[in-house]
């Protein structure tokens, strides 16, 4: 009975039709302007924007020219081994004695550079082509060092001329000095075999290291110079290492790679 009384006074009660009728709160509006303005904003920057990205791989410094591994030529026994690791031979410099059937021979440097491996040891036979050292090829102690970046060779072709790239090196520790500053010089265009890469740098192990995912391609980086520095070269910290860096130390590259449009990753 209560309720039938509450509608019928419900149906005699006039409607309140002057008064405004709201359609939304302040609030609301507030949460649908900032909507809009996140979208419209968005949109630009789909069309305009662009997002970096970059790689990571293996790198190793060198000189520029690389190593070559010296091989022998003739079969003996080694009697005298005339150089030492570290040591700067010129072209033609003795490396080997050898005593051949036909008497004793020498296993010179073929060209110049600094010794980075002996592989032979008095007393040891050795046959024709054996490797018996590595040899850096480098002319003078003031020839700069350079970084080559073993790239996936699916990410290569997206690498532009003078790209920034930051190497952390391994004998630096890089929570304390950061990482090596450098700009991409040349990207080859072929992909490194094994062989390859263990002729250029004079070391079978690191062709297969650098190989085990794949044929990676090499990028050159030129190591920014700063004659602020110990090391010589540029640092994310300022000062860098209280040292200066040797060359055939292995390294990781971040290469940044050319600036790609959102848009582009959401059209097929």
């Amino acid at each position: 009975m209560q309720f039938r009384q509450q509608a019928l006074a419900k149906l005699q009660s006039p409607e309140e039709l002057d008064l405004p009728v709201r359609l939304a709160r302040p609030q609301g509006w507030l949460a649908l302007g900032v909507t809009v303005v996140v979208m419209a904003a968005a949109s630009v920057w789909a069309v305009t924007g662009s997002v970096a990205s970059t790689v990571s791989a293996q790198a190793v410094l060198t000189h520029g020219q690389g190593s070559y591994l010296l091989q022998s030529p003739m079969t003996g026994q080694v009697t005298a081994v005339l150089a030492k690791e570290g040591e700067r031979l010129p072209a033609g410099a003795p490396v080997l004695r050898v005593r051949t059937a036909q008497g004793d021979a020498t296993v010179r440097a073929v060209a110049a550079g600094r010794v980075t491996a002996l592989a032979a040891t008095i007393g040891q036979i050795i046959r024709t082509g054996t490797d018996v050292a590595a040899v850096e090829k480098v002319a003078h102690a003031s020839d700069p060092l350079y970084a080559t970046v073993y790239v996936p060779a699916e990410n290569a072709a997206a690498i532009p001329a003078h790209a920034p790239v930051d190497l952390t090196v391994s004998s630096v520790p890089t929570e304390r000095y950061g990482v090596l500053r450098g700009h991409v010089r040349s990207v080859d265009r072929a992909a490194q075999s094994p062989q390859s890469i263990a002729a250029f740098l004079g070391d079978s192990q690191l062709g297969e290291q650098f190989t085990r995912k794949g044929r990676p391609v090499a990028v050159l980086v030129t190591l920014d110079r700063s004659s602020a520095t110990r090391s010589g070269y540029r640092w994310s910290t300022g000062d860098g290492p209280p040292y200066r860096l040797d060359s055939m130390t292995l390294a990781s590259g971040s290469v940044r790679l050319a600036d790609q449009r959102p848009l582009d990753w959401l059209l097929p």
